[in-house]
């Protein structure tokens, strides 16, 4: 004869409403973690895997005075955490300079001028000469020459997650920049001309390798930059492009 009988319960229909609540509850939170982190790791496998990732190179005696950068980017002493919780939408954020930055593109004529990424579906995106806000516009930053002219323009645009991006969004712009490959096309239109540049490397560096903005004036040079893994700020995705066809030689297309 037994001592014990165990009888399974019979689960009233209260309970088994939380249980399949719990478990879908459940459900929905590891796909919203997925959501939210596949970007990045994604990313992060990607540019290990086909972008380069630079090391820190010393910029030229000749070009540092011209640059006026401090010795490190903001946030390399201070741990990638607490550089998430400033504002990058700050341009002068990025690559912090010794002088006010804003006020470094007063000796062109030309205030900003436009640019167009096809491959991305970029029409026309307002780049505004030393600014600072990258919520109204691309960024010009630290600018010494113009589009067209010999010499390396920096442009930075603001990137977020692939699932919130909206191209006519400046806080999203350049999201998908990485997708971007050798030959693809960037036009940009300063000043009455449309000049085309041709992407030639892209690459991946940390906040404090400033040697990316250094000046070369052998011919024209397009320089674009964005934060990555998407939705981070813990490392800059370079895009150099070279200047394939100026304005005259695209009006006889």
């Amino acid at each position: 004869m037994s001592l014990y009988v165990y009888v399974k319960e019979k689960k009233t229909v209260q309970k088994r409403v939380v249980n399949y609540a719990s478990y879908i509850t459940l459900t929905i939170g590891s796909i919203l973690l997925f959501w939210a982190f596949y970007p990045v790791i994604s990313f992060e496998i990607y540019s290990r895997l086909f972008i380069q990732r630079q090391t820190a190179s010393p910029v030229p005696n000749q070009i540092a005075s011209s640059l006026a950068l401090a010795d490190s980017a903001l946030g390399s002493n201070n741990g990638v955490f607490s550089n998430n919780l400033r504002d990058f939408t700050q341009a002068s954020l990025w690559f912090p300079t010794t002088k006010n930055q804003t006020k470094s593109g007063g000796k062109f004529k030309i205030k900003e001028y436009s640019l167009s990424i096809p491959k991305l579906n970029i029409d026309r995106a307002r780049v505004i000469i030393g600014g600072e806000d990258l919520t109204k516009g691309l960024v010009h930053y630290l600018p010494v020459t113009l589009p067209g002219e010999h010499g390396n323009v920096v442009v930075f645009g603001h990137s977020t997650l692939p699932q919130l991006y909206n191209v006519r969004d400046y806080k999203t712009i350049f999201t998908y920049l990485p997708s971007l490959e050798k030959g693809d096309k960037v036009l940009v239109n300063s000043d009455g001309g449309v000049y085309e540049y041709e992407v030639y490397e892209m690459f991946v560096v940390k906040p404090d390798q400033i040697s990316v903005l250094e000046q070369k004036f052998d011919t024209s040079y397009l320089t674009l930059v964005t934060c990555v893994p998407p939705g981070t700020y813990w490392n800059r995705l370079v895009v150099r492009a070279k200047i394939s066809k100026l304005p005259d030689q695209l009006s006889l297309k």
